[in-house]
């Protein structure tokens, strides 16, 4: 698909005349148009001078034979003798105009964090507010826009959003909002994407999202860490069973995404004729989050609990120009399973009635007990790469879970491990239904012993990954089951001095 280029609304507005010099009420600028449809999306600005309080009004419309708003803003107060068409104030309350009504969106509305500080202290603010505003409009022509423009504007938009300068704004947008704020965003943005593609499933087209649909990566002060999110119904399916989902089960696990963090420390020890670089696991969280209330779930779907959980995990971390580095080295993977074997032998009596043969019965019994560690820690090297991969194991059988596909005796057996997976006090999980790796189990570190020449330089890691989430049943009487995969990569800096 050719590029579609969007214009610059921040220096759109930045060049407009003051108000009193308008000719008429209005000033528009085309958002999009459709070569198909001549139909166009447009921004338009209302001037209301009437009263005495001058106020301004923002609308996205989409420009049919009888125009349609398809988004107003709230009215602002306009201070006619301001000698740029928009002061700072104004800028600003408009910006958390945009990301406020993106958060409306989403299952959670609490905007008690959100904080802009003064416009001069943020770098690059056009980005910034030209990101919001075309996030804005993409969730505006999910759930408002006319099939004339509806399509083809949706397209144009994910792909302006997925752009490479569009991810690198994302990470100061993020960083602007704050992460209880980040999770709102994320979440209405993916909730309106899931409701994007059911929409498209229904029709047989076919959505090409990227995976994941929204991350970034931070590097600073001795940490590296990954965040990562994607609506459940962007994952590539893995495998599935045989049997098909019923539309309230496929209701709920639509209606959830993957939220992840992926944090490893790393220290730079100088010696006398090499540079170690040691890498240590910090955090690994991974999520499976619902994108809808409980009670909607509950009314539509087959409950919040049934959902997808965590089996896999898998990460590589390599050096990306390898010129300088002489050799690797990880440490033993964890022992699994953790075995308990009791032999208990009983021996059961009874007495028969006078006229039996012998007169006395005896039974013996033996049952013997063993446990499994559900998660097995593994490492393992591949040139210069150090792979690290957690596998969660069926604690019953201890087949890996992700590979697995459960038998229907399995299914149906009321105290399965994978049954009541969020209550129950053996769960492999958090009550959230996610997991959590920290440093004080998995901390054993990777090393790389690099050539003293590459001191003063910085160096890029590579890390790539991939998250497997399965689904089966927990409270919900189906045969369903399956599992999907999330792919990513991001670089990583790193200065050795």
């Amino acid at each position: 698909m050719a590029a579609c280029y969007f214009p610059d609304i921040w220096a759109w507005m930045q060049n407009l005349l003051p108000v009193t010099q308008w000719k008429t009420n209005s000033m528009s600028i085309c958002i999009f148009s459709s070569k198909s449809t001549q139909t166009s999306l447009n921004l338009t600005i209302t001037k209301n001078l009437q009263n005495q309080n001058p106020s301004l009004s923002f609308s996205i419309v989409a420009d049919l034979n009888i125009p349609i708003p398809l988004w107003i803003s709230k009215s602002f107060k306009h201070n006619i003798q301001t000698p740029k068409f928009l002061d700072n104030g104004t800028l600003c309350n408009l910006f958390c105009n945009f990301i406020k009504d993106v958060l409306n969106y989403g299952p959670t509305k609490n905007t008690s964090f959100l904080y802009i500080p003064s416009l001069d202290t943020i770098s690059n603010f056009k980005d910034v507010f030209n990101l919001s505003f075309f996030t804005l409009t993409l969730l505006i022509c999910i759930y408002e826009a006319p099939q004339d423009i509806r399509l083809e504007c949706l397209n144009a938009l994910k792909n302006h959003l997925i752009a490479s300068h569009s991810k690198e704004t994302s990470k100061t947008l993020m960083r602007l909002l704050g992460s209880n704020i980040e999770e709102q965003w994320v979440r209405s943005l993916n909730l309106a994407i899931t409701n994007w593609i059911v929409e498209l499933d229904a029709q047989n087209h076919i959505l090409r999202t990227p995976s994941p649909l929204f991350s970034y990566s931070i590097s600073a002060l001795g940490l590296w860490k990954v965040q990562l999110y994607c609506p459940i119904i962007a994952m590539n399916t893995e495998s599935s069973s045989n049997a098909s989902a019923d539309e309230r089960l496929q209701f709920s696990l639509r209606h959830h995404q993957l939220e992840g963090v992926i944090q490893f420390g790393y220290k730079v020890v100088v010696q006398e004729k090499w540079v170690n670089v040691i890498v240590k696991v910090d955090n690994i969280r991974c999520d499976v989050i619902r994108l809808v209330s409980e009670t909607l779930l509950t009314e539509k779907g087959a409950g919040a609990a049934e959902k997808h959980f965590p089996s896999r995990i898998s990460l590589q971390l390599t050096p990306t120009l390898q010129t300088n580095v002489l050799s690797i080295s990880v440490s033993k993977s964890s022992e699994n399973p953790a075995r308990e074997i009791g032999l208990e032998k009983t021996i059961e009596g009874s007495f028969d009635p006078p006229n039996s043969f012998l007169g006395f019965k005896a039974a013996v019994s033996e049952t013997m007990t063993m446990s499994l560690k559900p998660w097995k820690f593994e490492q393992s090297i591949y040139g210069y790469s150090a792979n690290l991969n957690w596998f969660l194991h069926d604690s019953v059988d201890g087949r890996e879970v992700f590979s697995t596909k459960p038998s229907k005796i399995a299914l149906l057996q009321p105290k399965a491990w994978f049954k009541n997976r969020y209550s129950s006090a053996y769960r492999p999980f958090t009550k959230q239904g996610g997991v959590i790796f920290a440093g004080d189990e998995y901390g054993e570190s990777v090393l790389w012993k690099v050539d003293r020449g590459a001191l003063g330089k910085t160096m890029e890691w590579e890390i790539k990954g991939k998250i497997w989430l399965t689904y089966w049943p927990n409270k919900h009487r189906t045969f369903y089951t399956e599992t999907r995969g999330l792919e990513f990569r991001e670089i990583l800096q790193l200065s050795l001095v």
